[in-house]
């Protein structure tokens, strides 16, 4: 196994190259420039500034030598200085709204397995029944629904008609001088919005394919020996059936990690939360490379890692793949 885990890290090196020569290539070919926001709206900006501020961000380079340059950096972990104002490392614009967006996910990702794996299995258990037939319809306004309408919907419902909840940020402005209570309390109020945003989609996916995974696996022939035998149903379900049933799920849930840091601009720049989806919103907009690159750069480890986790607890599920 650790050998195999080791090749595959090695195998990410050369696709990891390929996925950033792609992105550098198709951010660069998108309509605008830095210096563009710099220089359009000054009336005192002349051709000679924006020369002055093109040389300043290497832009005047062929862009092959824009990118040995930053891969140049990358290989020290370096991922150069923010083309805004205030010209910070990249890596510390990342880092301290990087917590944010992991802790939202992580949250999301728990609510998505205490709901999503109960529910599967429950309607494959009980296929065809009432209980199988409301989920279905969830499963499909999951799928339907647009998340940033969804998220507008429930700001006016729980935050200006009703008033109960949070519409913006993580915390209130005066987190700082209230109560540890009230403050858990407050932090609490501000998550629900956001987490349940997050959690939406997948929860309707994963359940359904939990359900296709289980009903697949309660009509295999052991499963039937197991009931001949005398098994309570309970055990067959959640004993024998259960950890087959599991397989797919974990190779789902190691291709949404990326999906997650992805959605996260969505919900991040509705509720104003700042977290790293919304800084890669606003660099965009900013047309800031090094940014963008940096954050692109995460997505694509988080997406090679999670692949990988999910080979290796498939592995760890199933004592075949382990033997193979």
């Amino acid at each position: 196994m650790l050998r195999y885990i080791v090749k595959r890290l090695m195998f990410m090196v050369p696709l990891l190259i390929g996925i950033t020569i792609i992105c550098f290539v198709v951010m660069h070919l998108a309509p605008g420039s830095p210096t563009d926001l710099q220089t359009q709206m000054n009336p005192r900006a002349t051709a000679e500034m924006k020369e002055r501020l093109m040389a300043m961000y290497d832009l005047d380079k062929p862009l092959h030598q824009q990118y040995l340059s930053w891969v140049s950096k990358l290989v020290v972990l370096d991922l150069g200085r923010s083309f805004s104002p205030d010209r910070r490392p990249v890596a510390d614009k990342i880092l301290e709204r990087l917590p944010i967006t992991i802790f939202i996910n992580v949250l999301s990702m728990i609510l998505i397995l205490i709901v999503a794996i109960p529910i599967g299995i429950l309607s494959a258990v009980h296929q065809n029944s009432l209980f199988d037939k409301i989920t279905g319809v969830f499963v499909f306004i999951g799928f339907s629904i647009p998340t940033f309408w969804l998220a507008l919907l429930l700001m006016i419902l729980f935050g200006v008609n009703l008033g109960w909840l949070p519409i913006s940020g993580i915390i209130s402005l005066n987190y700082e001088y209230l109560p540890p209570l009230s403050a858990f309390i407050d932090l609490i109020k501000h998550l629900i919005l956001p987490v349940l945003i997050s959690a939406f989609g997948g929860l309707a996916g994963l359940s359904r394919y939990m359900r296709s995974s289980m009903l697949e696996v309660i009509r295999q022939d052991y499963i039937t020996t197991a009931r001949a035998k005398g098994l309570s149903e309970r055990v067959v379900i959640y004993k024998h059936a259960l950890r087959n049933a599991l397989l797919p799920i974990i190779t789902i849930l190691g291709l949404s990690i990326p999906g997650l840091i992805g959605g996260s601009v969505i919900f991040e720049t509705i509720f104003a939360i700042p977290g790293m989806g919304q800084l890669f919103y606003m660099s965009v907009m900013a047309r800031d490379y090094p940014v963008i690159m940096g954050i692109l750069v995460i997505g694509a480890v988080l997406t090679l890692l999670g692949n990988l986790i999910a080979d290796v607890s498939y592995a760890l599920a199933d004592p075949r793949i382990r033997v193979a």
